[in-house]
């Protein structure tokens, strides 16, 4: 039976990890933070946060597949060269943190980065009068840096906890994001599954990065992230570099 090429692919990623040896290798299934989508938000006006969109961002964390169903999902994406970024602004993806969205948490009453936070935080404290909506404090288990953030709402404080579009608008936009219809880029950029609470200097460095060139230092992490950025390129008909679908399959290789 003839093996498809992301299968022939991993087991060449495989035997050079068992000639190179197993040193280093971190484990792969701690401090996962899997949980379902759950909103305790109810219907009315939307509330956005006071504070710049570039210095506060959220989050969501759905359940990765196996490593299996990853790499049945990967097989068959496109692989392609990255095109020019020409043309691209944040606008393109729709308002931010837009509420009327078609993802899970779209039309609740509460922007997605409030709806977000909701989910990944602990300890969470409400503003009043904002029908359980707008986070004002909060404790992240950051699954990038598996460090514990103390989020407080603020024009000064609300960038220690970041939004990171696990694949990144800008790189969306150079691997088929182009030809999305402007509904399909705004439930994109407020897809859930394509949001992650994290620490924010570690969302900066990050950037607009691909697998290829950028992962999150909690190795452990790094077989749910690479699954979500998988996912999410499947959903919207994306497409990967060789170099990322080679880094993409080297870390699965590990899971």
């Amino acid at each position: 039976m003839e093996l498809s090429p992301v299968i022939r692919a991993l087991t060449v990623v495989v035997l050079g990890a068992v000639t190179v040896g197993t040193v280093g290798c971190a484990p792969v299934t701690a401090d996962r933070t899997d949980v379902q989508w759950t909103s305790t938000t109810a219907p009315g006006s939307t509330y956005a946060e006071d504070s710049p969109e570039a210095s506060v961002v959220t989050s969501s964390t759905p359940p990765a597949p196996s490593t299996s169903s990853a790499l049945a999902t990967l097989d068959p994406l496109p692989v392609k060269g990255r095109a020019p970024k020409t043309g691209y602004a944040r606008d393109l993806f729709g308002q931010s943190w837009s509420d009327d969205v078609n993802v899970d948490g779209g039309h609740n009453g509460c922007d997605t980065r409030n709806d977000i936070l909701n989910r990944d935080l602990t300890d969470i404290t409400f503003k009043p009068r904002t029908r359980d909506c707008v986070v004002l404090t909060g404790t992240l288990n950051d699954p990038y840096t598996r460090t514990t953030i103390s989020f407080t709402r603020g024009q000064s404080t609300s960038s220690k906890v970041q939004i990171d579009h696990v694949v990144a608008l800008a790189d969306a936009w150079q691997k088929g994001a182009q030809q999305l219809t402007s509904e399909e880029r705004t439930d994109l950029a407020n897809d859930p599954l394509n949001l992650q609470a994290v620490d924010g200097p570690t969302n900066q460095k990050k950037s607009a990065s691909d697998a290829a060139t950028w992962l999150p230092p909690n190795k452990a992490y790094r077989c749910t992230y690479v699954t979500r950025q998988i996912e999410v390129k499947a959903r919207y008909r994306l497409w990967v570099t060789a170099a990322e679908r080679d880094a993409m399959l080297r870390v699965l290789s590990s899971c």
